[in-house]
C-alpha cells in the first residue's frame, strides 16, 4: 500500500511539473520575422555612381518596395514582431535601406533607417455614408418581410 501511495505522489508531481512546463511555454514570446533588407556587408560591395538597377539587383535581389514614381528609389523595408499571449503584437526592430538613383539609373545614395529613426504619420481617413446606418435587427425584419406565401408553396 505505501508503494501505491509513493506512485501515486510521483505521478502527482510529474502532471503538476508538466502543467508549470506547459504555462511557462505559453507565457514565452512568439518572434515573427517579416520583409528583407541586406546587411551593411552586402551594400558595401555597391559602389555609388558606378552601379546599377541591374547590378544592385545582383549584389542584393530586388527590393519589396519600389518609388511610386518611375525612375525613383528602392526600399528594402524588414521588421521584426514579438507576440507576447493576448497583448498586441509589438515590433521590436524596423529596418529600411532606401537606395536611390540617378536618371541613368546609377546610384546616387544609400540610406539605412531604423526603428528609432521612424516617426508616427497620422493618416487621414475620409469615410463616405449615405446616412445613418441600418441595426441588425431591422436588416434581419427586412429580409424576413420579403417572403411571402406562394414562395414556400412552389
Amino acid at each position: 500500500m505505501r508503494q501505491n501511495i509513493s506512485r501515486g505522489r510521483r505521478a502527482a508531481r510529474l502532471v503538476l511539473a508538466a502543467t508549470l512546463l506547459a504555462l511557462v511555454a505559453a507565457c514565452s514570446p512568439i518572434m515573427r520575422y517579416s520583409g528583407y533588407a541586406p546587411t551593411d556587408d552586402m551594400l558595401a560591395e555597391i559602389q555609388i555612381g558606378q552601379d546599377t538597377r541591374d547590378t544592385v539587383a545582383q549584389k542584393v535581389g530586388q527590393p519589396g518596395i519600389g518609388g511610386v514614381m518611375e525612375g525613383s528609389g528602392w526600399y528594402y523595408v524588414q521588421s521584426d514582431w514579438r507576440n507576447r499571449n493576448w497583448r498586441a503584437p509589438e515590433e521590436i526592430d524596423r529596418q529600411v535601406v532606401a537606395i536611390s538613383f540617378d536618371a541613368r539609373d546609377r546610384v546616387t545614395n544609400i540610406e539605412r533607417f531604423g526603428l528609432e529613426d521612424g516617426q508616427v504619420v497620422a493618416l487621414s481617413r475620409r469615410i463616405t455614408s449615405a446616412g445613418p446606418q441600418p441595426s441588425i435587427m431591422s436588416q434581419v425584419f427586412r429580409v424576413l418581410g420579403q417572403f411571402s406565401a406562394s414562395s414556400f408553396a412552389n
